[in-house]
């Protein structure tokens, strides 16, 4: 098999095993959603096609087994059971094994398939199918295959296999469409075919046989119970046909792109960036109309280019949610809670890299939430709290980031606990006075654990550290909040894409500094009486709000000396508003964000560096760590007063 052919056929496979799972687990909680079962009976199906069709025959032979016990739940002999689904589930394991290149009917596959049938043994009192006959009269069926469907790898004896085993009869070939034997082409599919099916198959159960080949094919399939006035088929025209038309152009189609590639366009148009701003700043210097026109020109496509670009490299967040549901599947049977999982916001949308990256992190937190932060289901009885727990996972846009949130219904974080621990471990001193967030935060450091023992799911002090340092390292930020025997919520802020953002260019002491316009609110001038003040941060009345601002002067160590007129840029993060001084606005700038180098990687206000239409660097202010800055000194404040 062709490697670019194997290739798309393990990706879709993977796609579609992965919605067999989702669909499983779905089934658990909804088991009488005949959406669900059908979805599921045709994932299997596609996979059992495509793989018969590319050589995989012990796959397709063990997912036919998987198919007819999975037949009985579509049919209602069986009902969906807690017991059913975990076996199934076990059986979708081993598909990947059968893709991933293990193709032995091992002794465990052998028993997994055992067990499966096992499960959907009916019992005395079973339902009746559910897909019951329509009539006794059954069905007619007439199909013709695309001129073309042999050479795209179709295998017409499959379908009729397929059919027989549905309990087609009187079979008939239809011959009229075969020309004289000098204009007989080989590879051409000529013959159509017609038959008789009995009642107890159903329209689905037909169709599906088909479901490769329906887009282009003739097929009219009649009910005989129910005779209504005939609606032939509208055939596409085949491709050998004279006189035929145009084809149809579908209203939307799609691409599969290698992820390299998108990754080089993107650092392509990075660079276009730039161009672009050097351009622009020899036009403007020139003062030649024309080229001023053609520096416009060129700005306005490179925006719409990189506009377009970032939004192919946006994907939802519910590419990743499979795994948890998952997880959580496992993690529940494996500790014996009962725990529901929750979504919302499963259509937001990240930067493809940021995806990528956020995977593991969730994974320990989802992890941790169900090992540490939910209780037995006997000890949540005997605290009076639901039977079941819960971990809810949402994802919403507020501004220029996605906040994903993680939140239990578990027993909270013990204050003591965490505090005795962080003394014995050397994070804290006996008489420190630590806030409450502060103190939430150390079970992200280094080998910090609260767990009595050491399970095979935690307690060793790994993997919340982990977590720490991959969200860091997307420009991101981690807030714990817990509430004792309610719950605990660890809430991700992330930004919306790591490459190019749309900037607010500043002067501070004579150095370029870039503001993400997308946390930019407002600008307001600095009140002279505030001007001459030499302390970091102080609060301006806005609109009969009152909102603390940073001077990044005296943040910066800016030695040179100030303007007398300076703004305040005010931002927001975190649900907080704070003012950024700055002694000039310079415009707005396109600014392909380069990460900085890890001698820098403590500088917690500077997020990365850019360049410049005239050649020069600017720094990248970290909205996010500012404002915290700002809430620190707030909080001080406070204690003070």
């Amino acid at each position: 098999m062709d490697n670019d052919i194997a290739a798309v056929f393990l990706e879709e496979a993977s796609e579609l095993l992965e919605s067999l799972e989702q669909g499983l687990l779905k089934l658990q909680a909804d088991p009488n959603n005949m959406d669900l079962i059908n979805a599921a009976f045709r994932d299997l199906h596609t996979i059992k096609g495509s793989g018969a069709m590319f050589g995989f025959t012990e796959l397709a032979a063990f997912i036919h087994k998987f198919e007819s016990a999975f037949e009985k739940i579509r049919s209602g002999q069986i009902k969906v059971s807690a017991s059913l689904i975990r076996v199934a589930l076990r059986a979708a394991d081993e598909i990947k094994g059968f893709l991933a290149g293990d193709a032995a009917m091992s002794p465990v596959r052998q028993a997994i398939l055992a067990d499966l049938e096992l499960a959907v043994s009916p019992d005395q009192d079973a339902a009746q199918p559910a897909g019951a006959p329509v009539s006794d009269d059954g069905w007619r069926l007439d199909f013709r295959l695309a001129s073309d469907a042999l050479a795209l790898g179709a295998r017409p004896e499959a379908l009729l296999d397929e059919l027989r085993g549905l309990g087609a009869s009187n079979l008939v070939a239809d011959l009229s469409r075969i020309p004289p034997l000098d204009r007989i082409e080989a590879q051409s599919c000529l013959l159509g075919w017609s038959m008789d099916l009995p009642a107890s198959a159903s329209e689905d159960d037909i169709r599906s046989v088909f479901m490769f080949h329906e887009g282009n094919m003739e097929l009219n399939l009649v009910n005989l119970a129910a005779p209504a006035p005939e609606v032939p088929a509208t055939p596409l025209p085949m491709a050998d046909a004279p006189g035929a038309g145009p084809q149809p152009t579908p209203q939307s189609a799609t691409m599969r792109v290698p992820a390299e590639r998108l990754d080089e366009l993107m650092d392509q148009v990075g660079e276009l960036v730039i161009a672009e701003a050097r351009l622009s700043a020899l036009a403007n210097s020139s003062k030649d109309p024309s080229i001023m026109a053609a520096a416009e020109d060129i700005q306005r496509l490179s925006a719409r280019m990189r506009d377009t670009t970032m939004s192919i490299r946006m994907v939802p967040i519910s590419s990743i949610i499979g795994r948890f549901r998952r997880l959580v599947h496992d993690l529940s049977e494996g500790l014996g809670k009962t725990v529901d999982f929750v979504v919302t916001g499963a259509d937001t949308e990240l930067d493809k890299t940021v995806i990528e990256r956020l995977g593991d992190p969730l994974v320990h937190i989802i992890r941790n939430a169900i090992d540490h932060g939910l209780e037995t289901d006997e000890a949540r009885a005997a605290a009076g709290k639901p039977d079941r727990g819960t971990i809810e996972l949402s994802a919403e846009h507020l501004g220029a980031e996605v906040v994903i949130s993680v939140k239990d219904n578990g027993r909270g974080l013990d204050r003591n606990k965490l505090r005795a621990r962080a003394i014995d471990q050397g994070l804290l001193t006996p008489d420190a006075t630590p806030s409450e967030a502060e103190l939430f935060a150390l079970i992200l450091e280094p080998g910090f654990s609260t767990a009595a023992k050491v399970t095979e799911l935690s307690g060793r002090g790994v993997g919340m550290d982990v977590v720490k340092r991959t969200v860091e390292g997307l420009r991101g930020r981690i807030v714990i909040s817990s509430e004792p025997g309610h719950g605990t919520t660890f809430t991700l802020r992330l930004p919306l894409t790591l490459s190019i953002i749309e900037g607010l260019l500043v002067d501070v002491g004579g150095d370029h500094y870039i503001i993400p316009m997308a946390a930019v609110q407002e600008i307001v001038e600095l009140p002279a009486c505030d001007t001459a003040d030499d302390t970091a941060s102080s609060f301006l009345q806005i609109r009969d709000s009152l909102v603390p601002f940073l001077r990044l002067r005296t943040l910066l160590d800016c030695a040179e000396e100030r303007n007398t007129l300076q703004n305040v840029i005010v931002v927001s993060a975190s649900s907080m508003r704070v003012g950024l001084v700055v002694d000039r606005i310079l415009g707005t700038n396109q600014t392909v964000v380069k990460q900085m180098s890890r001698l820098h990687a403590g500088v917690k206000s500077i997020s990365g560096a850019t360049i410049l239409g005239d050649g020069s660097v600017a720094l990248v202010l970290e909205v996010g760590n500012l404002v915290e800055l700002a809430r620190t000194d707030l909080r001080k404040i406070e204690k003070a007063a």
